[in-house]
């Protein structure tokens, strides 16, 4: 099985290459190999490589930062997914591509399935909405995962930023009034490998496509998920903090607005490929022993 990796630099991907090399050969690239504001350059690319899955893990994520630059955002997570998802059809290849919980606009009281219409509040949102129907749209064999408040034991994320701020400050101010499901890296990238196996198993014709939520099992607000990982990491960790309080989204100001409600039921991925991820609190646990194991390597 010949694999296509793309943003294979970032966060999620660096997660992703080891494990889809246990599955056959992978041909990793970044933004360095393959500058996915060109049509012509992805075309290129899956041209030459002739890849059986493509895996998408490139992506505008900038959220605040997508509200003053939409022309790139819509180009990195509308435009190319389209271009991937064209290409991979012409081949008969697998795509999985991953969108986020920021589609919605978190109104809704309950989890949100994949029924549920979508209504982001902000560009970040509206450029994964704008892939996820393109992607659709090109037809053929594609995984659109739907996930939500991605972190993990590398890159930029909510997990180093509570850790360096509680190391500066004695009081921190988190936003207790929107609530998710933490999803690690560790686990996306184990899920998105057990997918690609079963794909490689059963008939092509058999194998579910569409778009489907894959997130940590259970929910946290944000101020309840900062309480856990200053928890976690101060096993073996001393911090200057000495208070945390809970805030309302409304005193913390940020360019781009975020739905209060960020909770997708994992039904239907359940039901279609037989397993769910784990609590989002064992993901922390793993992702703060992988921290660990790093920083004692380096």
């Amino acid at each position: 099985m010949r694999i296509l990796l793309t943003g294979s630099a970032g966060q999620l991907g660096q997660e992703l290459l080891p494990r889809l090399r246990e599955l056959g050969e992978v041909i990793a690239t970044s933004r360095a190999e393959c500058d996915l504001g060109s049509a012509e350059a992805i075309r290129a690319l899956v041209a030459a490589v002739r890849p059986s899955v493509i895996v998408n893990a490139a992506a505008y994520t900038a959220v605040d930062q997508a509200e003053s630059q939409p022309e790139l955002a819509y180009a990195v997570n509308g435009t190319a997914p389209r271009v991937l998802a064209e290409a991979a059809r012409t081949l008969d290849a697998m795509l999985v591509h991953y969108s986020t919980d920021y589609v919605f606009d978190g109104s809704k009281p309950g989890a949100y399935t994949e029924d549920d219409t979508p209504a982001p509040l902000n560009v970040y949102g509206a450029s994964k909405l704008a892939g996820e129907r393109l992607v659709m749209a090109a037809g053929g064999r594609s995984l659109v995962l739907r996930t939500s408040w991605v972190y993990g034991a590398n890159g930029k994320n909510f997990l180093f930023t509570i850790r360096r701020l509680a190391h500066e400050r004695a009081e921190l101010k988190i936003v207790d009034d929107q609530t998710g499901a933490p999803t690690s890296v560790l686990q996306i990238a184990r899920a998105t490998a057990t997918l690609v196996r079963q794909h490689a198993a059963a008939e092509a014709s058999a194998f579910p496509a569409g778009v489907f939520h894959m997130t940590a099992a259970g929910n946290v607000s944000w101020y309840g998920f900062a309480q856990a990982v200053l928890a976690a990491l101060s096993a073996e960790e001393s911090f200057q903090v000495q208070r945390i309080l809970p805030i309302a989204s409304d005193e913390y100001a940020t360019a781009a607005r975020r739905p209060l409600n960020s909770r997708l039921s994992n039904s239907k991925f359940e039901h279609a490929f037989g397993f769910r991820l784990q609590s989002w609190e064992t993901g922390l646990s793993e992702v703060v022993r992988e921290i660990r194991r790093r920083e004692l390597k380096s």
